[in-house]
């Protein structure tokens, strides 16, 4: 049986999960507090520190990038990466583009907005899914050192952010770019679709974002392959940071 050791709202986390889904495989979940999860997967003999985590048979597979591979390995249909040399070439640029240019993004604001969140009874609608040990109560109660400790982690400054917001419409346009030159957005998704989705979806959880990104083609790309996340973040970020296109 696989475990896939995950942290609420992650978006490489829901790729993980989406990708076992479209394999057909068995696999049980063990949902990990943020912060903390970094001693647990380190004691589980994972090399890394990171999350999504996946256990098989011994073993131990880290990485959205590489559990997509190990997945395709185990079992080689439905596959996740196109056949054709050229076409796969060109998925796996834009699947490492999603890991390495556009998901650290969503993440950074989400434990920036966190710490700037002063009402943060709501977050018990992220946290309903998810299965920590603890209740979701006390979860949410102490969510603000969490939220200390991974905005450090994640580098999660205030200059940071800004410039994240700045360069966030190029972003939007090089998904749209992909979905355009059919890379990404298919009939059927591939391993691309599942790095970049979920992190437009968590994108999409901000208020002061969803006008920006939800009449776009990467919007509707994105609620087509991932699941909506439960809940939403209020107007937390500086208004004069959020782009205006």
């Amino acid at each position: 049986m696989i475990r896939l050791y995950i942290i609420p709202g992650s978006n490489p986390s829901v790729a993980a999960e989406l990708m076992l889904e479209r394999k057909g495989i068995d696999y049980r979940r063990r949902d990990l507090i943020p912060a903390v999860h970094i001693a647990i997967v380190r004691a589980l003999g994972f090399p890394g520190r990171t999350v999504p985590a996946l256990k098989s048979d011994g073993r131990r597979v880290q990485g959205s990038r590489a559990i997509a591979r190990f997945l395709d390995e185990l079992k080689p249909e439905p596959s996740l990466f196109p056949a054709e040399p050229a076409r796969r070439a060109a998925v796996e640029k834009a699947e490492r583009w999603g890991d390495e240019e556009l998901q650290s993004v969503p993440r950074r604001l989400a434990w920036f907005a966190l710490r700037r969140w002063r009402d943060r009874s709501t977050l018990k609608e992220f946290l309903g899914d998810y299965r920590l040990g603890v209740p979701t109560s006390f979860a949410v109660a102490t969510m603000a050192p969490i939220a200390w400790v991974e905005q450090r982690i994640n580098r999660a400054s205030a200059a940071a952010v800004r410039a994240d917001l700045e360069r966030l419409p190029a972003l939007l346009d090089h998904v749209d770019e992909l979905l355009a030159q059919g890379v990404i957005g298919g009939e059927v998704p591939n391993a691309a679709d599942y790095q970049i989705a979920p992190s437009v979806c968590l994108l999409l959880a901000f208020d002061q974002l969803r006008p920006l990104i939800e009449a776009r083609p990467a919007g509707a790309f994105a609620t087509r392959v991932a699941p909506a996340l439960r809940g939403h973040i209020p107007p937390v970020l500086p208004v004069d940071w959020v782009p205006l296109r």
